[in-house]
């Protein structure tokens, strides 16, 4: 009977899946899971269903053992695991892309109207009984309808988000990637432009780029001191892409309006400082979180265990 470890407790929907299956099924807790814990948890099974905070290395795959055929990563992200040692010793890496599309780009759309009205700085101003009376400077925010968006990697999730503001608010959409998408730009009117020309004239850079050796810290100091002292920073991607210490000093010095940040350089940590301002929302990684979106990623995960041990191919790969 296959065994299958899952490192942290997932929707039900993905388990209910695997046990159908008759797999031994050994889920990890709800919380994070020690080191030690995770490779003993992995001893010996046939397959990994990872969470991305968890690293997925040599160490692990050489406790799991020769019987180990894949490693599901519950993200459409896979920087946690070392792909190219899995490789090597042909175990199948995939991911979970496409389900969490919507879920991700409507979080974005929230974090740019949010940071833009000044939502979270009013709230607190509210609840801690400092609102006195109505006043013409009163928390003033920065318009949104007709601005500049600046999209950083047009894939699934940028191109949802840029579609989602265009049309809503009738936004221009500036863009930058490693591919350039040409059929897109004639379609629906995208602009393409180098980073540097499209931090200097976006007044909303939101950031849909994967982590690679290329993208970490592509967001640094001199980036961000490219872009106008008006314009807001949008980050649900991965943490590391931005440089937290020069962002903080950027906020503090206010040489950008705000900035909404989902993901952290070295998470949970935060860098110092970050707590302290208020031109600045912070969230706890959940731009995947809702109810639906968690159980379509469970599934999709706990199918491609099912796939690979089975006998057959994985539905969502990593390249």
């Amino acid at each position: 009977m296959p065994k299958v470890f899952v490192t942290r407790q997932i929707p039900e929907k993905g388990i209910g899946l695997l046990k159908e299956k008759g797999f031994e099924i050994e889920v990890g807790p709800e919380g994070e899971i020690s080191r030690e814990e995770l490779l003993e948890g992995v001893k010996g099974v046939d397959a990994i269903l990872s969470v991305l905070t968890e690293k997925i290395g040599a160490e692990v795959m050489d406790s799991a053992g020769d019987n180990l055929k894949i490693i599901a990563n519950y993200a459409v992200g896979y920087n946690n695991v070392d792909v190219e040692e899995a490789k090597k010793r042909n175990i199948v890496v995939t991911n979970t892309p496409g389900v969490l599309t919507n879920a991700v780009a409507d979080h974005a759309v929230t974090f740019l109207l949010s940071i833009a009205c000044r939502i979270v700085e009013a709230d607190k101003y509210t609840r801690t009984g400092k609102y006195k009376a109505w006043g013409p400077k009163l928390l003033l925010g920065g318009d949104i309808t007709g601005k500049t968006l600046g999209i950083v990697g047009l894939g699934r999730i940028g191109s949802a988000v840029a579609e989602r503001l265009s049309k809503g608010f009738k936004m221009k959409v500036i863009y930058y990637d490693m591919r350039r998408n040409e059929e897109l730009e004639k379609e629906l009117g995208y602009e393409f432009m180098e980073l540097d020309e499209l931090l200097g004239k976006a007044d909303f850079v939101t950031l849909h780029t994967a982590l690679t050796e290329e993208t970490k810290h592509l967001i640094n100091r001199e980036k961000l001191e490219t872009m106008k002292e008006s314009a807001y920073l949008i980050n649900t991607s991965r943490g590391p892409i931005v440089d937290e210490k020069a962002l903080v000093e950027i906020l503090r010095e206010k040489k950008i309006a705000g900035a909404a940040l989902d993901v952290f350089e070295n998470e949970p940590e935060l860098s110092e400082g970050l707590t302290e301002l208020d031109n600045i929302i912070l969230a706890p990684h959940i731009s995947s979180a809702t109810k639906e979106t968690r159980d379509k990623m469970a599934t999709m995960a706990a199918n491609n265990v099912i796939a690979v041990l089975d006998g057959g191919e994985a539905v969502n790969p990593v390249k």
